[in-house]
């Protein structure tokens, strides 16, 4: 029976294999559906026949790509960058121009040929935006304001009543002098080399108040009390002087006088006949004793601080002297 049934439809599909439609047919549009699209029949070339496509710009076709507009807001750069560009002009004329510059060995020159171009655009810069060639020297004073510690001279050597006010004082205005701790410095230091014919064993980087009350404690104190006793005073041996540190150079300390330029230490004074009174031999020598005492006491009150072998031990081998001001009078140990 089943083969039976499968004959059957065999001969019946037949008919429908034998007439196969050409193309396949188009699906029927939608009921309420969109209309499509017009199609266009494509032709085929034969094979003989090579295909050759040639496509025509139109009128409209724009000769260069566009640019696009600057947004609104934009920087000067960008908008002459947007503006279109034309042909590059074309030289007129040469020129020369010599650069001289100074060097370690002398004058350096260096011949430059510059060319003179018209038909610069509005966009065209007034000059070259080139460098323009340092000053002489320019680095060496950078170098020495960022790392200054030391006075540098900036005056002839002081002539006698020519520092600080005061005939005898001799010596050189210094320029201002900042130290690398906050606090330290001095605003018109002076480095004197003589006072009164007495000269300092090496010169003492002061302010002028410490100068003054130098030239006072000798001419007032020092000299008197020493006399006649080998042959005068001729020298002072000067320790310190200016030195941004703490005191005594203890951590942590507070700054000392000597940063602000308001002290100077003397360890001894030099007489005529080339003997010398030491604060470390002979502030307790018995023939000594009493004079090394009184050039302390002298000069308490030219100096608002005094300190000897008295006050501490930092303080064995010389005299600080020093121009603090305290309200309870001069502080002398």
């Amino acid at each position: 029976m089943r083969l039976a049934v499968w004959a059957l439809s065999v001969v019946l599909a037949w008919p429908a294999l034998a007439q196969a439609p050409d193309r396949s047919p188009f699906p029927t549009p939608r009921p309420g559906g969109t209309t499509a699209a017009p199609t266009t029949e494509v032709r085929q070339a034969s094979a003989a026949t090579p295909a050759r496509v040639v496509i025509r710009a139109s009128a409209n076709a724009p000769r260069r790509s566009l640019r696009p507009i600057l947004r609104p807001g934009g920087s000067p750069s960008q908008t002459a960058a947007a503006q279109p560009t034309g042909p590059v002009p074309a030289a007129t004329g040469e020129t020369v121009q010599i650069i001289e510059r100074s060097g370690l060995f002398g004058m350096n020159r260096r011949v430059v040929e510059v060319r003179a171009i018209n038909g610069a655009t509005r966009l065209a810069v007034v000059r070259s935006l080139r460098p323009e060639i340092r000053p002489d020297g320019l680095e060496q004073t950078v170098r020495a304001a960022a790392t200054r510690t030391t006075p540098s001279r900036v005056a002839q050597p002081g002539r006698r009543g020519a520092l600080c006010g005061r005939p005898g004082i001799v010596g050189e205005r210094l320029s201002p002098i900042t130290g690398r701790i906050s606090g330290c410095g001095i605003a018109e230091p002076v480095r004197v080399r003589e006072i009164d014919g007495v000269t300092l064993s090496q010169p003492a980087t002061i302010n002028c108040d410490a100068a003054r009350a130098l030239q006072t404690w000798l001419n007032d104190g020092a000299i008197p009390a020493v006399g006649r006793t080998g042959g005068g005073i001729a020298s002072l041996r000067v320790v310190a002087s200016y030195s941004c540190r703490t005191r005594n150079s203890r951590p942590g300390a507070r700054l000392s006088e000597h940063a602000r330029g308001n002290a100077i230490d003397v360890a001894a004074i030099g007489l005529v006949n080339g003997q010398e009174l030491s604060v470390l031999s002979d502030w307790r020598r018995g023939n000594t004793r009493n004079l090394m005492r009184r050039l302390h006491s002298e000069a308490c009150g030219p100096f608002g601080t005094v300190l000897g072998p008295n006050s501490d031990r930092f303080h064995q081998d010389h005299f600080h002297f020093d121009v603090a001001s305290y309200r309870s009078g001069p502080y002398c140990r």
